[in-house]
């Protein structure tokens, strides 16, 4: 049996994680074993996240008073909570991504920006891209016209150039 020190501790590192989440998503982890529970917490921590295992009951004491409380209907059977601290997308991809490699475990639904997502909204936003993929998407379509420009001007060039040889040759026969 737990002691109240214990759960009491529980309790805090829970509302930590979710004090600084952008995004909570719950997931069934039954039938997964702990080598498969920490890979999948390993490759959520490289996204800028974290995943817990916790007790239902220590999780809704957790998310009372919090954007989060939305997550108490939905905390039933063997649950844990992937946040997402830098980037709300990518623990859903980890996680989508894990449930699709290893067929196993459950996506619930998640919270984010304070509203309810069922199980497949949570499946839409694993299929958004990250924060780093739309910068880079941003990036190159601010470049594109900028290089359309250059690559004009370089054919204008090169068409100049051969001009002028072909001129230069003729003189020259």
């Amino acid at each position: 049996m737990a002691t109240k020190a214990f759960k009491s501790e529980k309790i805090d590192a829970i509302k930590a994680k979710i004090e600084k989440a952008q995004v909570a998503i719950l997931t069934e982890y039954k039938g997964l074993s702990v080598e498969e529970i920490t890979k999948l917490r390993r490759e959520i921590q490289k996204g800028g996240g974290d995943y817990m295992v916790t007790k239902n009951t220590l999780a809704k004491i957790a998310v009372k008073g919090t954007q989060y409380e939305a997550l108490t209907e939905k905390l039933t059977g063997p649950i844990a909570l992937a946040f997402g601290f830098e980037d709300p997308v990518s623990p859903a991809k980890a996680v989508a991504k894990f449930i699709k490699d290893t067929k196993k475990g459950e996506i619930i639904g998640a919270v984010l920006d304070g509203n309810l997502l069922s199980a497949e909204d949570t499946k839409a936003l694993a299929n958004l891209p990250s924060k780093s993929e739309l910068y880079a998407k941003m990036l190159g379509s601010i470049n594109s016209p900028a290089s359309g420009i250059v690559g004009s001007i370089n054919a204008v060039m090169a068409q100049l150039t051969r001009a002028m040889a072909a001129v230069r040759d003729q003189k020259a026969a």
